[in-house]
Parts: structure tokens; sequence; C-alpha cells
């Protein structure tokens, strides 16, 4: 870490520490010749050691006045993550429980159960980055992709408050994509998906989405919320059914995903505990090298350098209280 100034122009003074080595420390004082002794080593080693000493006091001095400091710096580190983006369903579905009933006291929605897990999966992500996307009628960039942990996770709290209608996973993607987009790093990357439902996706916007995945290796998880007494998405319909979106909208998305012929998992939770084995899943998946930042604080020296100062001043002040002036005596 190197030294620096917040105000460096203080340095055109620094000239002034050199004043103590060259001007009188004491007053001169009337002696009879000493020039047959011997050299004092003693006496030579105090008058350096004082002028050394005015000359720090000046020097540190000078230096806390401006702002002397370690400056910040920052580091490349290999950890082990992705650029993982949260797509997030907010429809009022969500509001309720896994039973499909509205939240009791034994059982909370599952938008706050998500939020849970997510909060978990968010925090033991040492080296990973986040970004958050919420959609329901329409999608909206919670959070761009980051490493500051307290705003991800500032951002997943948001999820647990009331939601719209409808439920519009492929603009959501969508969003998720462009995100990915505005990231220049070579980090491995992956989106999320947490929903409970889905709605049918015009073929336009299927190719749309399908060339934007062809742009770029990103890897896809759907941990699908399945209410009770609902079609999951790996059942086929039954006899007489009609496989088509509008009646099984969950299932054709499902298979949609499967088609684009990138990295792509399901997870199908019917209770709370099945959204923490998807998330520790996906985190276990994505744990791939990653180049990180480490980012050092800058430190204030300013207190220190003005204890070096007080210290030598107080040398000073010591050697000039023990002074003994000597009185040349009238001889009759």
């Amino acid at each position: 870490m190197a030294l620096a100034l917040s105000t460096p122009a203080v340095l055109w003074l620094a000239p002034l520490a050199l004043l103590p080595l060259i001007v009188r420390l004491h007053a001169p004082q009337p002696y009879p010749s000493l020039a047959w002794l011997g050299g004092d080593p003693l006496s030579t080693a105090l008058e350096v050691g004082l002028r050394l000493a005015g000359a720090l006091a000046i020097l540190a001095l000078l230096l806390g006045i401006g702002g002397l400091h370690l400056a910040g710096q920052t580091t490349r580190q290999i950890g082990n993550g992705a650029h993982i983006v949260l797509v997030i369903d907010r429809s009022s579905s969500m509001d309720d429980s896994f039973a499909g009933s509205r939240p009791t006291a034994e059982q909370a929605s599952k938008s706050a159960e998500a939020r849970r897990f997510l909060r978990s999966f968010v925090s033991n992500g040492e080296h990973d980055m986040f970004g958050v996307a919420i959609f329901s009628t329409a999608p909206l960039q919670a959070l761009p992709l980051t490493s500051h942990r307290e705003a991800v996770l500032a951002a997943v709290d948001a999820i647990d408050r009331p939601g719209l209608s409808e439920t519009d996973i492929a603009r959501g993607i969508a969003m998720a994509l462009s995100m990915h987009d505005d990231d220049p790093s070579a980090a491995s990357r992956a989106i999320v998906l947490v929903s409970d439902g889905a709605g049918v996706i015009d073929r336009r916007v299927q190719e749309k989405l399908r060339a934007a995945f062809r742009k770029r290796p990103i890897n896809l998880y759907w941990v699908f919320l399945r209410t009770a007494n609902t079609r999951g998405i790996f059942e086929p319909p039954g006899a007489g059914e009609r496989d088509v979106p509008q009646v099984a909208p969950e299932r054709h998305l499902h298979r949609f995903f499967e088609s684009l012929k990138i990295p792509y998992r399901a997870f199908e939770a019917e209770r709370p505990d099945s959204i923490g084995d998807a998330v520790a899943e996906i985190a276990r998946l994505e744990r791939h090298p990653i180049a990180y930042v480490e980012r050092t604080p800058a430190k204030n020296l300013s207190r220190l350098a003005y204890a070096i100062a007080a210290l030598a001043l107080a040398l000073l002040v010591a050697a000039r209280l023990a002074e003994v002036r000597i009185t040349a005596e009238r001889v009759p």
C-alpha cells in the first residue's frame, strides 16, 4: 500500500524541517577554553538527537496537516462463483401459501419462503455477483449485477410485497438477459427464475428469446413453486386433455426452456424446504473459477503523524527544561 497526502501542497513547506539542522539550538554561554579536553561522544549524540527530533517534529506536523494516509488499492483475486441474475415472480399468486390459500401463522406465503432461502443463497455466495429483476404485469430491474451483499439482500427483501395479477415471464427473462449484456466480464453466467406459474409466450417472442440466448453462454435454472393440487411441469397431460400452452402453460414453458439447447435445469418445489434444496443445488453447480476485485480501504495516518510530532516536541521541551545556565563569577 502506498503513502499519500490529501493536501500534497504542504510538501512545499518541507524544507522547514532542515532548520533544526542548521540553526543554533541553545543560547550561547560564556565558557573558559576547553580546547585541552578530549571529545565528548555523549554530548555530540545529544546534540544530533535533539536536532533530528526538531526536524522530525516539523515534518510530522506537516504530514498531519496534509492528511497523511495509506491509499486504498484493489487487487485481483481468483475465487469460485458466478454472475447470477435472480428473476423473481411477483404476481398475486405468490402472496398465497403452498396450499393455495392465504398465509397463516403455520404457513407463510410463497414469496416470503422464497425470500428466506434466497437471502441464504446470496449471503453464502462469497464471490458471486447478483442482479435482481422482478416481474408480474411488467418487469422491473430492482438491482443490476453487483457484489454489494447488503444491496442485493435489500432487493431480495423487496419481493415480499403485494403483487399484481399477471405473470409475464418472457419479459422478465428478456430483462435478465439484457442485464448480462451490460456485464463485460468472462465469468460464468446464470439466470435463476423463481415463479409459481407461467403464461403463454408468443412464438415471435420465443424466437427473440432463442436468439438472445444464442449470443452468450448462460445457464438457466427454474425453481417452480408448485401450489398444491396443481399440475406439475413434468406431468404429461391426462387422457383426453389437449397438450397445448393454454391448458398447461408451465409444462410448455419447461419444454421451451429445454429446446433452447443451453444448460438448463428445473426444480419443482412443493414445500418450503424444497426451495432450500433447489438453491443449494444451484449454488453447488455454479462454483466456477471467477476473477474478482478485492478493495482495501484507505487508512488515515494523520493521528499517527501528530503523535510522533508530539513525542518529538516533548523531547525538545524536556531538554529545554533540563538546561542549566552557567554564570561566570567575578574573581576579586
